[in-house]
């Protein structure tokens, strides 16, 4: 197919705009960890219950983002890139503007539900377009700056609610930026890779393609693999830092809310940096490997005697954070992998796919490690650390190069 294209640049609209729909996207997905407490009280729950509710509301907005991801990554390869970028934020937007209303845990739980089905289109659309509309060469800066500015909405959620105190209000200054933004994307261009397959007679966006042959499902399950360790340092590790910080030096006055913010301003430079590093080395993997190198230095420290205090453990979440900052990397690369009929379907896929191990990852952490075979918390955290970064490690050694892969090609059924 011939490809005439305007080239964009990596400070063009289209990017800046992906950039600031995922710094919606974050300050939203992480809002409720932040606000978890005094919101879950504001609608009914109690101390007693706190755990349990939470639990619930969680778990339905991480269902949301599962269904969410295959119904926007089959809409952004039907429909475009561009149509899944306004649907997204047009239904999270509501979803959040309608929260600071709620009465009751579970509406709190439905609206959850529809904000996560409208979150888990964001990012995949926006890396999608990104990658297609910016030279090869600039693909992975492109997207590492996405994901960077993206990242720092969580720091933006958490001093947003120090600074107001206030809950509800948190959420609907949520909807009134997604609300904002859809202003700015009404010039940013389509895809012509996108504009040229929807012209061909090919199938697209069929989720089905991804997993009919053994190649191209495993090239869609080493994608997700390569992403595990991201969730399970935030949702276990950072998530629960007051609970290790007990644990392992008798703290009570460590703030998880804290952590989650140092770890993500942390990821976000991280994931600044990370399109640098793969430039130089002119291979995405390398850039990778460097990470997961970070990262395992990062969780022997975390479980060592230097995590011996507050400020020590605010200090190895942010460091963690950093080591986890391969978003951009592993989502772009999720992207390179397919051809332009399924590419958004891939890439908005895989990320929630990796969010959605988070309860499995949980499942092996809570229920088995301790619950089941009753080791504590610490011993639970390392060997699930280790059977995360044994399966990580394992897809990264299988998974191919894409630095250099032209994009502008078909898959076929």
């Amino acid at each position: 197919m011939p490809h005439t294209q305007k080239q964009h640049g990596v400070f063009s609209l289209a990017v800046i705009v992906a950039a600031l729909g995922y710094f919606v996207d974050i300050y939203d997905l992480l809002l409720f960890t932040i606000v978890k407490k005094s919101s879950m009280l504001g609608v009914g729950a109690t101390d007693a219950t706190l755990l349990t509710d939470s639990t619930h509301v969680i778990n339905w907005q991480m269902t949301g983002l599962l269904i969410g991801g295959i119904l926007w990554g089959v809409l952004g390869d039907k429909k475009g890139r561009l149509s899944v970028l306004f649907g997204s934020i047009i239904l999270y937007s509501i979803a959040n503007f309608i929260t600071g209303y709620i009465t009751t845990v579970d509406q709190y739980a439905w609206c959850r539900f529809v904000a996560g089905l409208g979150l888990a289109g964001e990012l995949g659309a926006g890396i999608t377009l990104v990658s297609e509309l910016l030279p090869q060469n600039k693909r992975g800066i492109g997207t590492s700056m996405v994901a960077g500015i993206g990242l720092s909405g969580a720091v933006v959620a958490y001093f947003t609610y120090k600074l107001t105190n206030d809950w509800r209000l948190c959420y609907k200054i949520g909807g009134g930026l997604g609300i904002a933004l859809l202003l700015l994307r009404v010039s940013v261009a389509e895809s012509g890779m996108f504009k040229e397959v929807k012209a061909a007679n090919v199938v697209r966006g069929n989720f089905f393609m991804l997993i009919n042959k053994w190649d191209r499902f495993k090239k869609y399950l080493l994608a997700i693999l390569i992403g595990l360790p991201t969730w399970y340092v935030i949702g276990i590790l950072v998530n629960q830092s007051d609970r290790f910080g007990k644990a392992m030096f008798g703290s009570t006055t460590i703030d998880s809310g804290k952590s989650i913010m140092f770890a993500y301003a942390a990821i976000a430079i991280g994931d600044m940096f990370v399109g640098l590093v793969a430039q130089y080395f002119k291979s995405r993997k390398k850039a990778l490997l460097l990470y997961y190198i970070l990262c395992i230095i990062c969780l022997i420290v975390f479980f060592s005697s230097y995590n011996h205090s507050d400020s020590s453990m605010y200090t190895i979440c942010a460091l963690l954070g950093f080591s986890t900052g391969f978003w951009a990397i592993f989502i772009t690369m999720g992207a390179e992998h397919f051809g332009t009929n399924l590419r958004a379907t891939a890439a908005t896929t895989i990320p929630n796919m990796v969010r959605g191990a988070l309860p499995l990852i949980n499942l092996m952490f809570l229920d088995l490690f301790q619950k089941s075979w009753g080791w504590t918390l610490i011993n639970s955290g390392i060997l699930t650390g280790i059977v995360v970064m044994t399966i990580t490690l394992i897809a990264f050694y299988f998974t191919e190069e894409t630095f250099h892969k032209d994009l502008n090609y078909v898959e076929m059924p």
